[in-house]
């Protein structure tokens, strides 16, 4: 490694607090998954946060939803194309392991839904799309649109 490089990477390593960096390798790494079209994203979806956990078991995914992308969170949902995938035992499996699934508020309302609609393992969010950027930019959480 040269000299140049072997600096600027020792400079990194002292701008970030030691409990940052433990703290990170620590915890596995932070993904947002983003859905707002449910009958084109969410059985992708749910297969690859399941793939994602196979490979990465460690990883933390908020999955956040919005717009079209909360229809597979509300009780009874189904796949479309595929009417045999029920949705609510594939997303309390990844609750199980750890999954978040958010459903926002504002979508809800503009759509007159009642919270009592979505599956018991569905949480809320003011606004799908700050709890996004938030995720993002104030916690780490890399962003993944299926």
């Amino acid at each position: 490694m040269n000299t140049r490089r072997t600096a600027l990477l020792a400079g990194l390593a002292l701008a970030l607090p030691m409990s940052t960096i433990a703290q990170t390798a620590a915890a596995g790494d932070k993904v947002v998954y983003h859905i707002d079209n449910a009958a084109l994203q969410a059985t992708k979806g749910l297969r690859n946060i399941r793939n994602h956990l196979d490979v990465a078991p460690d990883t933390r995914i908020v999955v956040v939803t919005h717009a079209e992308g909360v229809d597979f969170l509300l009780e009874g949902a189904k796949d479309k194309n595929n009417p045999n995938i029920d949705y609510a035992p594939l997303v309390s499996a990844l609750v199980a392991r750890g999954v978040k699934f958010e459903v926002c508020e504002i979508t809800f309302k503009n759509r007159n839904l009642d919270k009592e609609a979505f599956v018991m393992d569905a949480a809320f969010t003011p606004s799908g799309v700050v709890r996004a950027a938030r995720l993002q930019t104030r916690e780490g959480y890399a962003y993944l649109k299926p």
